[in-house]
């Protein structure tokens, strides 16, 4: 059932070390890639079909071929590692245990769009994997696959790690840009798009660390090889998360399209401790929770996830078991995301203040029927009436624990009805 494309190195010891590194293949394809048009590299991943793997899965080279032609200003690529999602931990993996690949990944996209100028923004938490990353960005430039010539070609590219602060928000990519920029980290109206107007009002494309960590695979072994993993819709592998109430939790690389049941019993080890599965948070913490017999029907890849009405999102799967306390659950998902708003949307900044504020009350038994009502309503008067999706990613799996745990928070209602009144 595992894959290894992206883990192919996680377990050979010192493979974050170029030495080692290149021993297993790292930067092999660079000459077969300077070879290449930058048009037709561009091309080689648009007919891959990988999809951008920071959670809403847009096509990368779609995403690639939106710069502007002809435009006389710099063009940036900006690696977004702000890995801030709760339960998501699969950037951390290629950071520390093979960060040549992501290099690589880096060269080969900076290649296709023209651009010499990268920004790592990375996560101000991630101390060990900034110096991982840093340590292999440092061997890199030392051993010429950095600076001026990049692996002896006529082309010139910088990579640069910039650390955040902590703010969630800062995975947003506009947000992400401003603190680059040396601004408080809040996302920006668009358009216009970074595409188009990015960093420093500049021509940038913005992709997540395992988006760019996928690309030397398809250039080394055309994008057909790429296909032949996953689904039509949803090609190649992903690097799960699998974490929660299970007997074996760790990242596990899969291709897309596996039942979700079945990769949670025979790669994790199914539900711990002989309990039963009572829900599943399919993709981080903001993705909508799906029922047991949701799951069931449910496979890892986009469309599935939408039919099912959740998301897909980071692959951070978290496996809840019978003793979880939804109610209990809600409070803590709220009180992340009301810390972690940047205040400049009024509906996101008041509004999960009092989100988080009637579910305190409800489990302190003093909350109504009515407050529930109320929670319910603002979960449709919040979402989607800010700049960004901060809120929604709050309001969505709030209003789905709601809708399909009701009584879980009934039971905590001070006017709930007696037995004998049900």
């Amino acid at each position: 059932m595992e894959v290894r494309i992206l883990s192919r190195k996680f377990d050979i010891a010192d493979a974050h070390l170029l030495e080692v590194a290149k021993q297993h293949g790292a930067y092999a394809t660079l000459d077969k890639v300077f070879a290449m048009p930058p048009a037709d590299v561009t091309d080689e991943v648009k007919n891959s079909g990988l999809r951008g793997r920071g959670g809403a899965g847009f096509p990368a080279g779609l995403k690639w071929s939106f710069l502007p032609k002809g435009v006389d200003k710099p063009v940036y690529l900006t690696v977004n590692s702000d890995e801030s999602e709760p339960a998501t931990f699969k950037d951390r993996y290629i950071l520390t245990r093979d960060p040549h690949l992501l290099i690589e990944g880096i060269i080969i996209c900076c290649y296709a769009i023209g651009c010499h100028d990268c920004y790592i923004y990375i996560r101000g938490e991630y101390t060990t994997q900034r110096k991982a990353l840093q340590f292999a960005i440092d061997e890199a430039y030392a051993a010429g696959y950095l600076g001026e010539k990049v692996a002896g070609h006529d082309f010139k590219l910088d990579v640069t790690v910039h650390r955040g602060a902590g703010a969630y928000v800062c995975g947003e990519e506009t947000a992400l840009l401003e603190s680059i920029e040396g601004r408080k980290g809040q996302p920006r109206s668009k358009p216009p798009f970074p595409a188009v107007a990015g960093l420093y009002g500049c021509p940038t494309i913005i992709n997540n660390v395992q988006t760019i960590a996928s690309l030397p695979f398809i250039l080394a072994n055309g994008a057909a090889a790429y296909k032949a993993y996953g689904t039509e819709k949803s090609p190649g592998t992903h690097l799960f998360g699998i974490s929660g109430h299970v007997e074996k939790p760790g990242m596990y690389e899969l291709p897309l399209g596996l039942p979700l049941l079945e990769v949670i019993e025979k790669m994790a080890g199914g539900v711990w401790r002989g309990r039963k599965l009572k829900a599943v948070i399919p993709g981080g913490s903001s993705t909508p929770v799906l029922t047991p017999e949701e799951a069931a029907t449910a496979t890892l890849d986009y469309e599935s996830m939408a039919a099912h009405k959740t998301m897909f999102g980071s692959g951070g799967i978290v496996v809840l078991d019978e003793t979880v306390d939804v109610v209990e659950l809600t409070k803590n998902l709220i009180d992340f995301y009301h810390h972690e708003s940047c205040g400049q949307c009024t509906p996101c900044r008041e509004g999960l203040g009092w989100m988080l504020k009637i579910v305190k009350q409800l489990l302190r038994g003093e909350g109504t029927i009515a407050d529930i009502e109320l929670l319910r309503e603002l979960c449709d008067n919040i979402e989607m009436k800010t700049v960004c999706v901060l809120s929604a990613a709050c309001t969505m799996p709030v209003r789905s624990y709601l809708d399909k745990f009701r009584s879980e928070f009934v039971a905590y209602a001070t006017d709930r009805p007696k037995p004998e009144q049900a």
